[in-house]
């Protein structure tokens, strides 16, 4: 059988990679392969390898890279440790393909890793733009590294063929979130909120924030100045998901913590909602508010209003229900304005995701299986 490794670092990289690593399980000519490392492996962040495990998957390596900071230091250590440990789980495991997703520097190691092996590399969400963040050039070398792409757009796809990818190794199957929402029995409001412990109210806000990364020491200021803004919204309770292990990550997480203990009757805070719970909250949600992917690739098909602050997001595609604004109080203060009024309310009904509708599962496991691995290692640059 043909071996495929899926590298996992993150609660919501899981949360998207499940539909296909359950179709790879499934699939009789294809052996999934399991790595779980970065916050997976991480008290701090919840542990939530136990969570794979609970969803009935074996995990054939936990990589252990994340060191306890969140400096430029720290990460750059954690990456250097990340490819000693992938190249030492790939020669143990002997992949036919290594399967990832996304532009974290967790996955630039074991890409890395695995191109210095001459394993054969499937990335997904490649060809996007995020121009706050070091994601951005980590993408875009992943990308340089893998073999096959699977892209969210067909804008996506042709800017995967522009950085030289050869286009029949291209394929456009959607974002792979789309899946989740169409596919998991979401929870009602009164077992939403039996399971997060919380009573939702009049109205309500979903806020999740996170560094941006190609800014200096910036993070506790615009998340003050987001707190200021949301304080002064009236009969409105928030729900808080942390950050992820990023620089200054620590900065944002102890802000939540002070702001929900000195108002825990509108507000409360989770390391990981996880994908049921997440996605159930959009249902009965106003607004997200943040700088989170997700405002613009999920929550658009819930057709609910997403307030993308700042430049972390910027260069992705956004439906008409995104409202983009600085990181000063000022203009968060006027895009909640904007995004409770009658008119904005009226514009959702009608809002479009540009991310799809598919199931992106069912073809990465396709075209995985037709792909011939042996001729995949040398690569052509594809001129336009």
């Amino acid at each position: 059988m043909k071996k495929i490794c899926v590298v996992t670092g993150t609660r919501a990289e899981y949360g998207l990679l499940y539909w296909t690593m359950k179709a790879l399980e499934e699939d009789p000519e294809l052996q999934l392969q399991l790595c779980v490392t970065g916050m997976h492996l991480s008290p701090e962040f919840g542990l939530t390898h136990k969570q794979i495990e609970a969803d009935g998957f074996h995990i054939d390596k936990k990589v252990e890279i994340l060191l306890s900071s969140d400096s430029t230091v720290g990460i750059s250590k954690s990456i250097g440790l990340g490819v000693i440990s992938f190249s030492e789980a790939f020669a143990e495991l002997k992949p036919d393909l290594v399967l990832i997703l996304g532009d974290r520097f967790e996955i630039f190691a074991a890409a890395t890793a695995a191109m210095i092996s001459k394993i054969p590399i499937a990335h997904c969400h490649g060809g996007e733009a995020t121009e706050g963040l070091i994601d951005e050039p980590i993408r875009h070398s992943i990308t340089k590294m893998s073999h096959v792409h699977f892209t969210a757009t067909e804008e996506y796809r042709k800017r995967v063929i522009q950085l030289g990818e050869q286009p029949k190794s291209v394929y456009n199957v959607g974002a792979l979130g789309i899946e989740n929402i169409n596919k998991l029995e979401l929870l009602d409001r009164q077992s939403f909120e039996e399971s997060i412990g919380f009573e939702l109210g009049e109205k309500n806000v979903l806020v999740t924030f996170h560094p941006v990364t190609l800014e200096n020491a910036t993070a506790a200021h615009q998340f003050r100045n987001l707190l200021r803004a949301l304080d002064e919204l009236k009969d409105t309770k928030i729900i808080f998901t942390k950050p992820n292990a990023d620089t200054d990550g620590r900065v944002i997480i102890n802000l939540i913590d002070e702001y929900v203990k000195a108002h825990p009757e509108k507000s409360i805070a989770f390391i990981s909602l996880g994908q049921l719970r997440y996605l159930s909250a959009l249902q009965y949600m106003d607004v997200v508010v943040g700088n989170s992917s997700s405002g613009l690739i999920e929550v658009p098909s819930f057709r609910i209003a997403t307030i993308d602050i700042g430049d972390r997001q910027r260069g992705r595609i956004k439906a008409n229900s995104v409202i983009s604004c600085s990181p000063d109080y000022a203009s968060i203060k006027e895009a909640l304005e904007n995004a409770f009024s009658a008119d904005f309310t009226a514009l959702l009904k009608d809002v479009k995701n540009p991310y799809g509708e598919k199931d992106a599962s069912q073809e990465i496991v396709r075209v995985l299986k037709e792909t011939e691995v042996e001729n995949l290692i040398k690569k052509k640059f594809f001129d336009l």
